[in-house]
C-alpha cells in the first residue's frame, strides 16, 4: 500500500485528509509538528508528503529544507497563501506541487496521483540505467561519479550533468541552445553559448587523452556537440 504522510497542526484537516486518502486506497500517517514528521519519515518511508506551510509557530518551509538534506520524497505544500511569488519560492525550495486552501478533495487526489506518477517514472528511469559504461569511461547516475580507467574523475555537479546528458544519447548532436535548456534549465536569454563551450572545455581537460583532439565529446561544426561511445 502506498503511504502518504500528512503534516498539519489542524486536527480537523488531518481527519478530513486521512478519511479521504484512506477511501482512495492509500495508507496514511499523520504528524502535527516538524519533530513528529521527521520521525514518521524515518519509520514509515512514505511515498509522498502533504505538508502545511504554517505549523503553529513553525514554518513548513524550514521542515522541507531539513527533509531535503536526506530525502527526495515528493512533497506537496498545503497553504492558505495563494500569491504567485510564494508558490514560486516553495517550488524552488524543492516542493513538487502547491495546493492553495480551500481546495476540493478531487483536486487533491488528482495532484497526488500526478506527483506520484511523475516520481515513479523518474525512479524507474534511474533504476533502468543507473550506470553507463563506455570502455574506460563509466558514468554512474546514482552516485554521480565518473570513473576513467578505474579512477574517479573530479567533476562539478554541472559538468557531470552535461556529460551524463550527452552520454544518455550517444552520437546525437545537441546544439548549445538545446544544452542550455536541458542541462541548465535556461536559455540564451539568460545564459550565453560561451557557458556551454567553457564547460565542454573543462570536461575534455578531465576525460580526454588529448583535449585538443577529443574522442569522447566531439564538436560538430556549425551544429553543436555529440558524445562518441566507441570503446577505448
Amino acid at each position: 500500500m502506498t503511504t502518504i504522510l500528512v503534516v498539519d497542526d489542524d486536527p480537523q484537516i488531518v481527519a478530513l485528509l486521512e478519511r479521504h486518502l484512506l477511501g482512495e486506497g492509500f495508507g496514511v500517517v499523520a504528524a502535527t509538528d516538524a519533530a513528529q514528521a521527521l520521525v514518521a519519515l524515518s519509520e514509515h518511508a512514505p511515498a509522498l508528503v502533504l505538508l502545511d506551510i504554517v505549523l503553529g509557530d513553525a514554518d513548513g518551509r524550514e521542515l522541507l529544507r531539513e527533509i531535503r538534506l536526506f530525502s527526495d520524497v515528493p512533497v506537496i505544500f498545503l497553504t492558505g497563501r495563494g500569491l504567485e511569488s510564494e508558490r514560486i519560492v516553495g517550488l524552488k525550495m524543492g516542493a513538487d506541487d502547491y495546493i492553495v486552501k480551500p481546495f476540493s478533495l478531487g483536486e487533491l487526489s488528482a495532484r497526488v496521483e500526478t506527483v506520484l506518477r511523475r516520481s515513479t517514472a523518474s525512479s524507474t528511469r534511474t533504476n533502468e540505467i543507473p550506470t553507463r559504461s563506455f570502455g574506460d569511461l563509466v558514468i554512474n547516475e546514482t552516485t554521480h561519479e565518473v570513473l576513467l580507467r578505474g579512477s574517479v574523475v573530479d567533476l562539478t555537479a554541472r559538468e557531470f550533468g552535461l556529460l551524463a546528458f550527452l552520454a544518455s544519447s550517444p552520437r546525437q548532436v545537441f546544439s548549445r541552445e538545446q544544452l542550455l535548456r536541458q542541462v541548465w534549465d535556461s536559455s540564451a536569454e539568460w545564459q550565453t553559448d560561451a557557458t556551454v563551450t567553457e564547460h565542454i572545455r573543462r570536461i575534455r581537460n578531465k576525460i580526454e587523452d588529448d583535449p585538443d583532439h577529443p574522442a569522447w565529446i566531439v564538436t560538430v561544426r556549425g551544429a553543436g556537440y555529440r558524445f562518441e561511445p566507441g570503446t577505448r
